[in-house]
């Protein structure tokens, strides 16, 4: 289900549960509830599956749909990933090396984490009523929080917000880039009253605050029903390419990274005290301990470890930071404060790594299950990390500059990882390459399957995939969708719905081609919509999920899209390089 709330307990439970089901069934599944036995079921709408063929052929949206299976709620499995001998990390990396505190260990094996850190499901990441990382949890595999509930399937604008630009000697950054979600979080009222918000704000109990960083160097926080301010903006100074991050438990602690260096001086990554908006704490500037030099960008987004309040955060420097914050937060008394100590960094070098070609560092987000990351990098590398022995499990080869961050997925009761990569001009080729799209064994890292795409590029501007598989949930169960750029042609692009079991084409929207991530939407039966904004042409699509049939198309005009929206209910944000954030109703 799209809702991201852990299911701790009784009242939690019922909190995801939608009365959907007759009333017998209802009933029944109440009894389960308070015993304890098991968790809500939600009804799977099955339709006759299409065969691969072009989209104006498809099936009509309108057909009767029919709930004929129940699924039981997502469980913990086990998971103990181990390399085989073609995923062995000696295979493609050549070092490792591990700081605690300022020194650098001698012998890995000394190692000892604080305590064990351990993440459940992406549906256990947060009980809070929002979206607080980007594509929604550990699982990456969600920017929608709730159900849209459409009946006449069309966007309708609700409001627009004016950001700006920033320049940083001969670079100029405007509105939101890639990968540029926004965060969108409805405050409980005892957080907002000790908050700088304004006092409308306040006291409007229905309040949902869109948080936005965005390339100007502002953050931005406006009312989801209106685009009104509901605070002052905070300048920062820097351009945030990337999607910041909220803490999970709560607590009012923004996590967002730079993406350049800018006239304030060299990128870093701020936790952010959203009580004053102030700055608690920054890392990662001109860190020594990387071997990328003095570059220190940040375009990931943050996880938090709950149980041991600790920030886990990859950078583009080839380092993964882990921190103990010592988080504390006293919402009565109004205060808030960090001292992060223990902090703890890995870093790597591959084989074929340098300063020139196969770059170390990590630009996109990480996942994490257990107590296992999974993160891709600048140099072709899939990797899969033990975060409580700072040990690499396995390693598998992934051809190129990935910007794509990995999705984990539990299907039958095992755990994959869905990943792509982009075409780095002169790496493999310069004129065109394969871009594929793998579903890969998460235990071992060996490829389940690969579909691939012949891609074009261009210097900087990247072709292949930049965005974030969608994998589907509900009544989209057995598809993933991703956006493929310069395919076809250098402008060209398509959405690709492909099987999750096989890896087959199941149909394809065609259009300009797209940074940025698409976004699954359910309504409350079960039933499911693509949505994806076409980035040179201005255009974001609702298709729907089974078909690829266009339900409705929403013109931005003559602007670049490279990032990716966020959907809460059925509120819909993204925002443009045009300078606008753009707030759209899911009718």
């Amino acid at each position: 289900m799209p809702f991201r709330r852990k299911n701790r307990g009784f009242l939690a439970s019922l909190r995801c549960f939608k009365p959907i089901l007759p009333l017998g069934l209802n009933i029944m599944l109440l009894i389960v509830l308070v015993s304890g036995i098991g968790h809500a079921i939600y009804a799977a709408v099955s339709m006759e599956k299409p065969a691969k063929k072009a989209v104006e052929q498809q099936a009509s949206a309108d057909e009767t749909k029919e709930i004929v299976e129940m699924e039981p709620v997502q469980q913990e499995i086990a998971f103990t990933p181990a390399c085989t001998d073609t995923t062995r990390p000696s295979n493609m990396i050549e070092l490792t090396e591990i700081q605690v505190d300022g020194e650098t260990l001698s012998d890995l094996s000394q190692y000892q984490p604080q305590s064990e850190i351990q993440f459940g499901l992406g549906s256990d990441y947060t009980d809070v009523d929002g979206i607080v990382t980007f594509r929604g949890n550990n699982f990456r595999d969600t920017a929608s929080y709730g159900y849209a509930d459409m009946t006449e399937y069309r966007f309708e604008e609700k409001w627009t917000a004016s950001t700006g630009s920033l320049g940083s000697g001969s670079a100029s950054w405007s509105g939101s880039g890639w990968t540029g979600q926004p965060l969108i979080m409805k405050w409980p009222a005892s957080t907002k009253a000790v908050m700088n918000m304004y006092d409308w704000a306040k006291e409007d109990d229905e309040l949902v605050e869109v948080i936005y960083a965005c390339m100007d160097g502002y953050i931005y926080f406006l009312d989801l029903e209106t685009g009104k301010p509901t605070r002052e903006s905070m300048y920062l100074g820097f351009t945030f390419k990337g999607s910041g991050a909220l803490d999970p438990r709560g607590y009012p602690i923004m996590y967002v990274g730079a993406g350049y260096n800018s006239n304030e001086g060299t990128a870093k990554a701020f936790i952010i005290n959203l009580l004053d908006c102030s700055v608690m704490y920054t890392f990662g500037c001109e860190d020594e301990f990387s071997l990328r030099g003095s570059l220190s960008f940040f375009d990931g987004s943050a996880l938090v470890d709950e149980e041991t309040d600790t920030l886990i955060y990859p950078g583009e420097n080839g380092i993964i930071y882990l921190m103990k914050l010592n988080t504390q937060y006293n919402e009565q008394a109004g205060t808030l404060s960090i001292q992060p100590d223990h902090i703890v960094k890995w870093r790597y070098k591959g084989k074929r790594s340098s300063l020139d070609t196969y770059w170390l560092g990590m630009e996109d987000s990480a996942d994490i299950y257990k107590g296992y990351l999974f993160v891709a990098d600048n140099g072709g590398h899939m990797m899969c990390l033990d975060l409580n022995r700072l040990e690499l499990v396995w390693v598998q080869d992934i051809l190129d500059d990935s910007n794509s961050t990995p999705v984990l997925s539990i299907e039958d009761d095992h755990l994959y990882v869905y990943v792509s990569t982009s075409f780095h001009l002169g790496w493999r080729s310069y004129d065109t390459a394969e871009i594929p799209i793998w579903k890969l064994d998460a235990e071992t890292g060996e490829i389940v399957w690969k579909t691939s795409y012949e891609c074009y590029t261009e210097d900087g501007v990247s072709g292949g995939v930049q965005s974030t598989i969608a994998p589907g949930t509900n009544e989209l169960s057995d598809y993933i969708y991703v956006t493929v750029s310069r395919t076809g042609g250098q402008s060209d692009g398509v959405l690709s719905c492909m099987n999750k079991k096989t890896g087959e084409i199941v149909w394809e929207h065609k259009g300009y081609y797209s940074w940025s991530s698409p976004v699954c939407v359910y309504n409350s039966d079960g039933s499911g919509n693509v949505i994806y904004c076409a980035g040179l042409g201005g255009e974001m699509y609702l298709l729907n999920g089974i078909t690829g049939e266009v339900r409705n198309t929403f013109e931005f005009g003559q602007t670049t899209i490279e990032a990716s929206p966020a959907v809460y209910q059925n509120h819909l944000v993204v925002g443009t390089r045009d300078c606008r954030i753009c707030g759209i109703n899911l009718r």
